[in-house]
C-alpha cells in the first residue's frame, strides 16, 4: 500500500492522459495513414475494477483518435476529451460539471503537456519512463512503464487504499 492511504482514499476520480500512460507512447501508422494504438488489457481490468468501485475515469488528451474513443467506449469511459491544448482548463472544467473538487482527483501524466494538470489534483503520478519534468510534478512513480500495466498499478494503490 502506498503512503499516504487516508489521503487517498478521499480520492473519488482517476484522470488519465494517454500516450505514455495507457499506451508506451509510439505513434503507429498503418499503409493508409490510420493511426494505431496498443492498450494493455490489466490497464482495463483496474479502470472496470474501479468504476465498480464507484471510480470516475476521464480520458484528458492531446491528441485525437479513433482507437482511443473506441477503447474508451469498450471500457464504459465517458469522459473522454481529445485533442486538448490546455489540459489544467480541460481539468478544472471536468470538475466543475462533475462536482468534484480537484484535490479529490488522481491523474496520471508522462510529459511536460500534463505537469499542469497534474499540479493541481491530489496525487499526481508519473509513469517509470515519464519525461522529468512529469516526474518532478509528481507525488508517486510507477513502478512500470506507460502502456505496460502502469495505470493497473495506480488503480491497485487506490482500490487498496478504499479497502483500509
Amino acid at each position: 500500500m502506498p503512503k499516504h492511504a487516508v489521503a487517498l482514499r478521499s480520492l473519488r476520480a482517476l484522470i488519465l492522459d494517454v500516450d505514455g500512460v495507457l499506451t508506451d507512447g509510439r505513434l503507429h501508422y498503418g499503409p493508409d495513414g490510420e493511426q494505431l494504438k496498443v492498450f494493455h488489457v490489466r490497464d482495463g481490468y483496474g479502470l472496470r475494477a474501479l468504476q465498480a468501485a464507484g471510480f470516475t475515469i476521464a480520458v484528458i488528451s492531446g491528441r485525437s483518435s479513433a482507437a482511443v474513443a473506441r477503447r474508451c467506449r469498450d471500457l464504459g469511459i465517458s469522459e473522454v476529451q481529445q485533442g486538448i491544448e490546455d489540459k489544467s482548463a480541460a481539468l478544472l472544467e471536468l470538475c466543475r460539471r462533475l462536482q468534484i473538487a480537484p484535490r479529490a482527483c488522481a491523474c496520471v501524466g508522462d510529459d511536460t503537456p500534463d505537469v499542469a494538470m497534474m499540479r493541481q489534483v491530489g496525487l499526481a503520478v508519473a509513469v517509470a519512463d515519464a519525461h522529468p519534468d512529469a516526474r518532478r510534478a509528481a507525488h508517486r512513480r510507477t513502478r512500470l512503464s506507460g502502456g505496460m500495466g502502469a495505470v493497473r498499478e495506480v488503480c491497485d494503490w487506490l482500490l487498496a487504499a478504499r479497502r483500509g
